[in-house]
């Protein structure tokens, strides 16, 4: 029961998170994480969570379109797996169920979002009085309903017995697991890939083959791969300031047609 409890606080807290981005409770590393704690799978929902984590990276609002709601793929897609038994062999599994709940999210972001466009206009109201208590209270409202976009279908979720969810992932032939895990780890590469392709310059370019060189190295761990990144970030620095601080930048040191540079020195 206590487990129970905390899943659904975490689903709401991440449901709230879509909105707000201050805590990171719907990133899916995140919230798979604390759910694999709270009920004791926490090494395969780590790795079910860093799965997803690379999907999501792909995922953006642009204009109008918005994309799928990562909240309640995390969420969803941890609490079926751990009903399932929380096998490392079933996180492809998870991973491809993912993707069709993170757009059947978006129905439920609809149907919220087109009830906080009516608070909103009680909000105004209720500021045209003075009323200060008025608007935090109605903009609680609006938040709680963030939060029961994911807490309620998390709750439908775990009513759902984990001995019926096990039998259903169990009699799943081999080659619909198969094709779900290969497909779902295609679904990671693209998202990926997506990232790559918005952020890749020249200057980026051979920092990203020195690491999947490196991360090929079977005898490197990952504090030894992070510190060799963390010594070429210095290296770069190092030699943009030699480089770049003469007549040859501009914008006060930051080398022109550099873009890592630029970024780098806003940090």
């Amino acid at each position: 029961m206590i487990s129970v409890i905390l899943v659904i606080i975490f689903a709401f807290l991440a449901g709230m998170e879509g909105v707000l981005d201050e805590f990171q409770f719907h990133q899916p590393l995140v919230a798979c994480t604390l759910i694999g704690l709270v009920t004791g799978h926490l090494v395969p929902c780590i790795m079910l969570g860093g799965s997803l984590q690379m999907i999501a990276l792909g995922w953006a609002n642009i204009g109008a379109a918005v994309a799928p709601d990562v909240a309640l793929a995390s969420v969803a897609s941890a609490i079926i797996f751990v009903q399932g038994g929380g096998q490392s062999k079933d996180v492809g599994t998870a991973i491809a169920i993912a993707i069709p709940l993170a757009v059947a999210g978006l129905f439920l972001t609809m149907v919220v979002r087109t009830i906080s466009v009516a608070i909103s206009h009680i909000m105004d109201r209720e500021a045209e009085k003075g009323s200060i208590r008025g608007v935090n209270t109605w903009q609680l409202i609006a938040l709680s309903l963030q939060g029961l976009r994911i807490a309620i279908p998390a709750i439908a979720l775990m009513s759902i017995p984990s001995s019926i969810v096990r039998d259903f992932l169990n009699s799943m032939p081999a080659w619909l697991t198969d094709g779900m895990t290969i497909g779902g780890g295609m679904v990671v590469a693209v998202g990926y890939a997506m990232v790559i392709n918005m952020i890749a310059t020249r200057e980026v370019w051979p920092f990203f083959i020195i690491g999947f060189v490196l991360a090929a190295v079977s005898q490197l761990t990952l504090i030894a791969i992070g510190a060799l990144g963390l010594a070429l970030t210095l290296l770069y620095l190092q030699l943009e300031s030699k480089g770049g601080g003469n007549g040859g930048s501009s914008n006060g040191g930051q080398s022109a047609g550099d873009p890592l540079g630029d970024i780098l020195d806003d940090y």
